[in-house]
């Protein structure tokens, strides 16, 4: 019981120092998180005169989750290098994967607001199932679980908190704003629709996109899309726990 007691408030610390704190002390941080995807949305939906709502309500889904997860990276780079708080935890009774799990809960209550919103808007305008709420909840958890293995790793082994927010802007702008996430891929022309499978997002995008009936998929593909986006979510998670370097040798 007491060892239950201690993960909890291993947890309930990271979460304090990495989202109740900078929310609190800093709203301005939590608005530019509700506006990013927000803005996006808006944009789309102008411009398709409101035909592609639901699929720019699914990409804004996609880019808050996955957003969030790389966000981790400047966030425990800070604290890393500004505040020595992984020297401290390497220290402490505290392992690694109770530390990255109060700082990924972190990122997703700090994007709490956004993703209300969000749910808010596909209630309204997606009007999903049972059915569909299981995959596209599943889809989400994926795509912010590469995220966060992706941003602990890079956090890691960055020496520098600004190259770290120049990284979380950068992936976050090649795997979220680039790739055909607000929109479905076949608006995308020759040859960019292939380059956009450089992305894992696009695989995301496509399986959520034919759940919510915006995109016609075989089964063969939507299989292809499936077996891609778990495959690569396994890889960058193994590698990230083979490359991160949780103590300094």
């Amino acid at each position: 019981m007491r060892v239950k007691r201690s993960r909890v408030s291993q947890i309930l610390a990271g979460i304090l120092v990495n989202a109740i704190y900078e929310m609190k002390n800093y709203p301005v941080v939590t608005i530019s998180t509700v506006i990013s995807p927000l803005s996006l949305l808006a944009v789309v939906a102008f411009v398709s005169n409101g035909d592609l709502l639901g699929t720019a309500v699914a990409g804004g889904l996609i880019m808050i989750f996955f957003s969030s997860g790389i966000a981790l990276q400047s966030d425990l780079a800070h604290l890393k290098n500004d505040y020595k708080l992984q020297d401290m935890i390497v220290s402490s009774p505290t392992s690694a994967k109770m530390y990255l799990t109060g700082m990924s809960l972190a990122e997703i209550i700090y994007t709490i607001p956004g993703i209300v919103i969000l749910v808010i808007l596909a209630s309204i305008y997606i009007h999903p199932d049972l059915f569909q709420m299981v995959i596209l909840a599943g889809v989400l958890f994926l795509l912010f679980a590469l995220s966060i293995a992706i941003g602990f790793m890079l956090a890691t082994l960055s020496i520098d908190v600004v190259q770290s927010y120049a990284f979380s802007r950068l992936l976050s702008l090649l795997f979220t704003t680039l790739p055909p996430v607000y929109y479905p891929i076949t608006l995308v022309p020759y040859p960019f629709n292939y380059l956009a499978y450089l992305s894992p997002t696009t695989y995301a995008a496509e399986i959520m996109h034919w759940t919510i009936g915006a995109l016609e998929l075989s089964r063969t593909h939507l299989f292809v899309d499936l077996t891609v986006l778990m495959g690569t979510s396994a890889i960058i998670m193994f590698v990230a726990v083979k490359k991160s370097r949780w103590r300094e040798v």
